[in-house]
């Protein structure tokens, strides 16, 4: 790791900002006012998804996806896709102010619909793949969908109820023979495809482009509706990002670069959730970039590809990449193409950063911190800047105004933990069909994130919890994540969760579910390591030691209801 001065890289972070930001910078930022509002935003980003897509058109013969022995070129992905689009259009009168839906987990199709929803000018909406029926019926309802693509797995939840929704189905890869497949509907419009064939942008900049769902913890999921402004300017904000970290550390890069493997992403979150679509999907589309895709994760499986598909980065959850980074066999594989890693979405274990640089002391980690809601645009660090603080969330984006509240709505000293709040131009509109939960949530242009968190002096950000997670034992407010980055010391454990029990005189005690492989441990071990970091009344008087890992939803966030309902039944 960098010994480098916090400061100093900080500076050096922003100047390399401040060079592409200028007025007649690539990245230029300018300032708007709306609806009495102040943003600052890229004054050059594309206004449309469809101005944003089209630049992966230059990269032509260039491969872009490897899935499963399947190779696919720019070229012929974006032939599928256009003639997707012209399918929707002809048969299905799909238009501006549709919406078409995408349920299926990861498969060429899910990319190559993508883009030809967004072709037609209707709004795109990805759904939870993980869902249930009635989860899944619940978002397409709610969301209107005229047209959904599907895998065979999705279709066999909903198809019974499709013909009430009015919703028809296009099903990729299905089990028999189907005339909406995509297969079927592609060879059907091929003719239709000429080399003259055009699209006509039908968007404008504030039109809705996606409608993602959240992926919720409890209750049913929220469609989140954002513009095509808010789409484009967070992936002009990734790009910025990219090149001025480059620019600030450049050494790790140049060792990259001599190595002489060409970028190559491993795709191995779902492309329903922000991560998957936007730092993987539409980052590499326009930059040129292969993707390996998994069809789920699968640390083997994961190796395999790194091994044979020389894959140089990948972004996972921090439980995905100690699985990977710790396994057994991590050794019996060539991974000296692997580059960048990048963790996010669930707290970080102290231990990662340093099983990173120590399985591959070359290598250009980073993390990060954005929400559906936020479009994932928000805090970042990678490489030195990462090195520097491992267990925060990074610097805040050069677009982004970040504020840290008390329960009085008063803004919290430097370092004390507060309600984050975020604006930016990427900020979502709402929720669709929700204007109570809009607003409580979007507040004159900021994003009540329900996080918990604190800046310190070198503008870090640091996440001490979620609002609804922490647990007030006699008064005394606990931090569910401080708890849970105690556990995750320990070697043996895996996985940590901490959450309150009801308790008579306490209000809440704390508990704490542990994912021990070999489960060798005992409660009063785990305990006393805890007990060795943190005060005594931060020691959970509980703790639940499981052999299995710890239930959670499709972006790998730990499901603490299902694991208190557990709990109480234990103890009642």
């Amino acid at each position: 790791m960098t010994t480098e001065k916090p400061a100093n890289i900080v500076n050096a972070f922003q100047q390399s900002v401040a060079q592409l930001t200028g007025s007649e910078a690539p990245w230029a930022i300018d300032t708007k006012t709306v609806n009495h509002i102040d943003y600052r935003f890229y004054k050059n980003a594309p206004t449309t998804l469809m101005a944003l897509i089209n630049e992966g058109r230059k990269h032509g013969e260039n491969e872009f996806i490897i899935y499963e022995g399947e190779r696919i070129s720019f070229d012929e992905f974006f032939k599928r896709a256009d003639t997707l689009s012209i399918a929707l259009t002809k048969k299905f009168a799909i238009t501006s102010g549709d919406t078409v839906a995408i349920a299926m987990r990861n498969y060429p199709e899910w990319m190559i619909s993508f883009v030809a929803i967004a072709q037609t000018g209707a709004t795109v909406v990805p759904l939870n793949s993980w869902g249930k029926s009635a989860e899944l019926v619940h978002a397409l309802k709610d969301s209107g969908a005229k047209v959904a693509f599907m895998d065979q797995a999705r279709f066999d939840l909903v198809a019974g109820a499709l013909d009430d929704l009015g919703t028809t189905a296009i099903i990729a890869k299905p089990e028999a023979q189907s005339s909406n497949s995509v297969d079927e509907l592609i060879a059907e419009f091929s003719a239709d495809l000429t080399e003259s064939t055009t699209f006509d942008d039908k968007a404008g900049t504030d039109d809705l482009a996606i409608m993602m769902y959240t992926s919720g913890t409890t209750g049913l999921p929220k469609g989140t509706l954002s513009t095509h402004q808010n789409v484009c300017q967070s992936i002009f904000n990734f790009e910025l990002l990219a090149i001025a970290t480059a620019m600030t550390d450049s050494e790790p890069v140049g060792k990259m670069l001599e190595r002489g493997f060409p970028p190559k992403v491993l795709l191995s979150v779902p492309l329903f959730h922000v991560a998957g679509a936007y730092s993987v999907f539409l980052l590499s589309l326009r930059a040129g970039r292969p993707i390996v895709m998994m069809h789920k994760w699968d640390k083997i499986k994961a190796l395999e590809y790194i091994q044979n598909e020389r894959c140089t980065m990948m972004s996972a959850v921090p439980t995905m990449l100690m699985e990977l980074l710790e396994c057994k066999e991590w050794n019996d594989y060539d991974t000296s193409s692997m580059f960048g890693f990048g963790a996010g979405g669930s707290v970080q274990p102290a231990r990662l950063p340093k099983t990173i640089y120590q399985k591959l002391p070359d290598s250009y980690p980073g993390t990060g911190y954005g929400m559906t809601e936020s479009n994932a645009c928000g805090f970042a660090a990678t490489g030195a800047i990462f090195a520097q603080y491992p267990t925060s969330t990074g610097i805040a984006s050069p677009i982004l105004d970040c504020k840290i509240l008390d329960n009085q709505g008063n803004e919290c000293p430097q370092g004390e933990p507060g309600e984050i709040y975020l604006k930016s131009p990427t900020i979502a509109k709402g929720y669709n069909n929700q204007p109570e939960a809009t607003k409580e949530t979007f507040i004159d242009g900021w994003l009540k994130t329900g996080d918990i968190g604190y800046l310190n002096d070198d503008g870090y950000l640091f996440i001490t919890d979620r609002i609804k997670d922490m647990i007030i034992r006699g008064g005394e407010n606990i931090y569910s994540v401080e708890v849970e980055a105690a556990a995750l010391t320990h070697e043996q454990i895996l996985e940590a969760a901490a959450f309150g029990l009801p308790h008579d005189t306490l209000g809440e005690e704390l508990a704490l579910a542990v994912y021990v492989e070999a489960n060798a441990l005992s409660e009063e071990a785990i305990q006393q390591h805890i007990a060795s970091q943190l005060a005594g009344f931060k020691v959970p008087s509980r703790v639940f030691i499981e052999s299995q890992p710890l239930p959670k939803n499709a972006t790998q966030k730990i499901l603490k209801n299902k694991i208190k309902e557990s709990a109480l039944e234990v103890v009642s």
